[in-house]
This record gives structure tokens, sequence and C-alpha cells, in this order.
């Protein structure tokens, strides 16, 4: 049975890229924004890892994290967090409130695959 990636992300072009390359190990679910996530994983599907980008619509990435971690359900989720910016003030905010790692746009989908591996590894071991 396939684990689940939960992509948090209002672009499509990063969804599409996201689903296309990790659908093969992972049932890929789509979501636009935190508020919509966070419905999902309160209907008792959960999550086996999170990527959720910074800026988006109705709940930005890191109010996601902090009513995420917030959850006993969801405070141990591998959380990594892409973002369009590069400023330091943004990654530490993200780190401190709860993300396991932190991506910036453009990425390669093969290190977020290999970050994804290394936190998920640390989280069941």
């Amino acid at each position: 049975m396939k684990k689940t990636l939960l992509v948090i992300d209002d672009e499509p072009a990063i969804q599409l890229i996201l689903e296309h390359f990790f659908s093969s190990e992972y049932d890929v679910v789509l979501t636009a924004n935190g508020r919509d996530a966070m419905a999902w994983l309160r209907q008792g599907r959960p999550a086996d890892v999170i990527v959720a980008d910074y800026e988006m619509p109705i709940m930005n990435g890191l109010d996601f994290i902090r009513e995420l971690r917030a959850s006993a359900a969801y405070e141990n989720t591998p959380l990594l967090m892409l973002s369009g910016t590069d400023e330091t003030s943004k990654k530490i905010l993200c780190l401190k409130a709860g993300a396991d790692d932190y991506l910036v746009k453009p990425f390669n989908p093969e290190e977020l695959e290999i970050r994804i591996k290394k936190v998920t590894s640390r989280v069941s071991a």
C-alpha cells in the first residue's frame, strides 16, 4: 500500500510536477491552500508526509504549520516547506513553527525526494 503525500500549493504547475514525480511511490493528494488541507486531514485522512507552499491564499504556509502542529494528531507528521523566496527570516519562522525542512523554488524534485526520505526515516525510526 502506498503512503500518502499531501501537496499544498496554489500553483497548478507545481502540483503537476509533484504529482507526476511522486505518483509512482505515493498516493498524491493536491490542495490549493492550508485551509483545504486542514479540512482534508480533519476528515480522518492521514498524510504520511506533507509538502506545503509558503505563499498561498486563504491560509498561508506559516499559519498552516501552526495549526497543524497545534494538533496532537499531526504534531509528528513530516512537513517540508516550499517557497519562492529565499528570505532567511521566513525560513527561520517556518522552522521554528515546526517545519522539518525548507526548500526554495525553483527546486529539483529529486532533491525534494531525498529530503522527504531523510525526514520520514527520522520520524519512523
